[in-house]
């Protein structure tokens, strides 16, 4: 007798670590961010196949324009592992990294960064330009897109649509 699984394979299995399943931690921190009322932006870091770092954007919370997801967790990650350069360290992030923020991936020698949703505007790991391309950069990141995209997209659009349309409020949190 063969029993079947029944769940979708669209969720991420807690046995095998991958791109979905740390993604989908990523996209939890976003959540996270939802409730305090800041844009739905999380992130993890990755060290073997331990998260050793989470955040999500916190800019309005702390009034600091540098508290974005992807900065948070490169302080954090360091902190952990008690150097600055983190070669070793995968960033999952749920929107693509702003100029700020891919370039303190860089600076920092981030080994991975793997994101949700890409940024046309304001992307500099593909969306409206690569920095990793840079022939001048000394160090030049694994990067992978489009993990959860889907999911990260609907999440941004769904949180800024109801901001515009004034239906923000604190049942939300």
């Amino acid at each position: 007798m063969t029993i079947e699984c029944s769940f979708p394979k669209k969720y991420p299995s807690l046995l095998r670590r991958d791109d979905e399943y740390f993604m989908s931690m990523a996209y939890n921190q976003a959540i996270e961010a939802w409730k305090h009322d800041e844009a739905p932006v999380g992130a993890i870091a990755v060290l073997g196949d331990e998260i050793i770092a989470s955040a999500y954007n916190s800019v309005i919370t702390l009034n600091d324009p540098t508290a974005h997801a992807e900065m948070q967790v490169i302080t954090q990650a360091a902190r952990v592992i008690g150097d600055w350069r983190l070669n070793d360290v995968a960033i999952y992030v749920t929107k693509e990294p702003c100029p700020m923020c891919s370039g303190a991936m860089i600076v920092s020698r981030v080994g991975i960064i793997v994101f949700g949703t890409s940024d046309r505007k304001m992307g500099l790991l593909g969306g409206c330009f690569r920095l990793q391309d840079l022939k001048t950069i000394n160090h030049r990141p694994v990067v992978r897109s489009g993990v959860l995209e889907e999911d990260c997209t609907l999440l941004m659009q769904a949180f800024f649509a109801m901001k515009r349309e004034g239906q923000w409020h604190e049942s939300f949190k």
